[in-house]
């Protein structure tokens, strides 16, 4: 039987919400799975056959730790995702990338040195802004401006930025987030944020319901996790995409291809979606 480490960090040893399905799924099919917190010293990672990336949710405070980990383990054994495709997701820049083949809301790259440029370029064209960092997770350090004064830049954290428009279909219908195992969109969300706020997770008040596949959604995210595989070698195994309307069209807001959470309370079907997905990666 083949085992499987699923990482995940020391505040959720045994995985998100739901946690005990994906081992349970993947015992169906043959796999031996069990949970690991990434920086534990004692876990022998090259004892597995595959590692499979979870709640590795405190990554973006330590990014460079978690990198060189990824580097580790992938010289030893199979992680799914790969290397390469956690790099290039960690920087959310990687919508720059996404912008030559499939819509994405539109964004401008903000040097640490150049955030009254940015601002005033972003306020200018859209004037109302999303500030966010590019190395960043669940909303924080995001801030919505309207002037370059605005004392809510405050909370900014340390740049690099992006700058967005304020997309304000995410206040009303919310936000539709896709979940794309093995090149297929399975399932799919809606997120709305609480009145007068932009981000949709729950710690900031959000609302998050199962809703059926949107034909729509799905083909855009099926695109946007091929592009992205495009762009960073290995095809991802999972992802998450999420989109907006904007301007009488759907597009592309994020795309995480590194610890998506996999809302196991609310999808169980998900479980066995991406065990078969991770199946079908250790036979390759």
């Amino acid at each position: 039987m083949e085992n499987v480490l699923l990482a995940t960090f020391e505040l959720l040893p045994q995985g998100e919400d739901g946690g005990d399905l994906l081992p349970r799924e993947l015992a169906r099919l043959g796999i031996e799975a069990r949970w690991a917190v990434w920086t534990d010293p004692e876990v022998d990672w090259s004892r597995a056959d595959a590692v499979v990336v979870r709640s590795t949710w405190d990554y973006h405070r330590r990014l460079p730790e978690f990198l060189a980990w990824a580097d580790r383990v992938a010289a030893t054994t199979r992680l799914v995702n790969a290397p390469d495709v956690l790099r290039w997701n960690a920087d959310k820049r990687y919508l720059l990338d996404l912008a030559d083949a499939v819509p994405v809301v539109p964004t401008r790259d903000v040097p640490p040195d150049g955030l009254v440029a940015g601002l005033a370029d972003g306020l200018a064209e859209h004037g109302t802004v999303v500030v966010k960092p590019r190395v960043g997770a669940s909303g924080v350090g995001v801030v919505v401006a309207e002037r370059s004064d605005d004392l809510r830049l405050a909370g900014l954290t340390a740049g690099p930025w992006l700058v967005q428009p304020l997309v304000t279909s995410v206040r009303t219908e919310g936000e539709a987030s896709v979940f794309v195992f093995a090149g297929r969109a399975v399932s799919q969300l809606r997120k709305v944020a609480t009145s007068g706020d932009v981000r949709v997770h729950e710690e900031y008040g959000g609302t998050t319901t199962p809703v059926p596949l949107d034909a729509e959604a799905a083909a855009l995210a099926e695109r946007a996790v091929a592009v992205a595989g495009e762009h960073c070698g290995p095809a991802p195994a999972y992802g998450r995409v999420d989109l907006l309307h904007h301007h009488g069209r759907l597009v592309v807001s994020e795309v995480e291809l590194i610890e998506p959470g996999l809302y196991l309370d609310l999808l169980p079907g998900n479980a066995e979606a991406l065990a078969a997905a991770l199946a079908a990666v250790l036979v390759t």
